[in-house]
């Protein structure tokens, strides 16, 4: 991984080096690379840890800190930790000084997987995740897996949740794909065994990003699980918060469904992804009384458009449909069959 760094740093011309890192990656990750030479010299950053932190003060608290390390538009901030410091870092960078280059090092499985991939930066706000951003790609992105091996079981089947989408919209030899994931046991992961299934799943992600770097269309595929995730991943902040792998798994339940009765996709292989994320992530404790709370939230969607909800949902394995659109009852029909199955 020395090497890797030293090069990517070595091709980003800069004056000055900052490193990003939250509370726990601080303590867990950043003793594995501050004595590399190439960081000779950088200046750390470290903002509060978890989801509850991607926040506007999150934002302003790097930006001080990189004003006051006298950073100028040549300098570079590396942004070492998990989804929230890539997305809140990224977004950081891409503003200071009308942007500064970055590079992610993702130490969680999610953030290896999903978000130092594709250039979304961005910070919650007003209660709704990733409401603020900007699309800027960070100029390397390095993957380690020996990060990983400090990673509690609760994040680990966070990030497998976007591996599992991935298995699902994968458009070429995706049931061989989707076989792997759900036979895999994420609870005593292979190491070496996963970091070649992280490479793949990556992959699926940067194909589609390479055709629609912006998310006029075929992007949104990437979207499966989210729109109802987000709505149950705010729904969850407001009482008891959730990690945004679980509420993907519980968004992939409530879209598979509705896949099913407007697509056509496969009831068997919906069946086995139920199954399979109803061990691995347990159930959200919803009722019906919260689907009009839901219903609100869904709307709030980036993707939609004139207040219309808008899914991705499937015919098949990579049978991508996007652009979907579903009634009240419908939903709330789909939310029925995640609460009671």
């Amino acid at each position: 991984m020395e090497n890797d760094l030293t090069n990517a740093i070595a091709n980003c011309s800069h004056d000055r080096i900052f490193v990003l890192t939250d509370t726990t990656t601080n303590v867990c990750c950043w003793p594995l690379i501050k004595d590399f030479s190439c960081l000779d010299g950088a200046q750390a950053i470290t903002i509060g840890a978890t989801d509850m932190e991607k926040t506007l003060q999150s934002v302003s608290h790097v930006w001080e800190e990189l004003q006051k390390g006298g950073a100028t538009r040549h300098s570079l901030l590396i942004n070492l930790g998990g989804g929230m410091v890539t997305d809140l870092g990224g977004f950081a960078a891409s503003t200071f000084k009308r942007g500064i280059n970055f590079i992610n090092i993702p130490t969680t499985l999610l953030s290896m997987v999903d978000a130092s991939v594709g250039g979304k930066t961005g910070f919650n706000f007003g209660g709704l995740k990733n409401e603020i951003g900007v699309f800027n790609d960070s100029k390397y992105v390095i993957l380690c897996a020996d990060f990983l091996k400090s990673l509690d079981d609760q994040n680990m089947r966070s990030g497998y949740a976007e591996m599992l989408k991935h298995g699902l919209i994968q458009r070429d030899n995706g049931l061989s794909m989707w076989q792997e994931l759900v036979a895999f046991d994420i609870t005593r992961p292979d190491l070496a065994q996963l970091q070649r299934m992280i490479a793949d799943s990556v992959a699926v992600k940067e194909r589609i990003v390479e055709e629609d770097p912006h998310e006029h269309g075929i992007r949104k595929a990437l979207n499966l699980g989210h729109t109802v995730g987000h709505a149950l991943e705010s729904w969850a902040m407001k009482r008891t918060p959730i990690l945004h792998g679980y509420a993907v798994a519980y968004g992939i339940i409530v879209e598979l469904y509705l896949s099913v009765i407007k697509c056509g996709f496969p009831t068997d292989v919906m069946r086995q992804a139920v199954t399979y994320i109803r061990e691995t992530y347990g159930v959200l404790p919803i009722t019906c009384n919260d689907y009009p709370e839901l219903l609100q939230l869904m709307t709030h969607d980036k993707k939609n458009v004139a207040g219309v909800i808008n899914f991705t949902l499937l015919s098949a394995i990579g049978g991508i449909e996007i652009n979907q659109t579903a009634t009240k009852k419908e939903i709330e029909e789909a939310l029925d069959f995640f609460r009671e199955g």
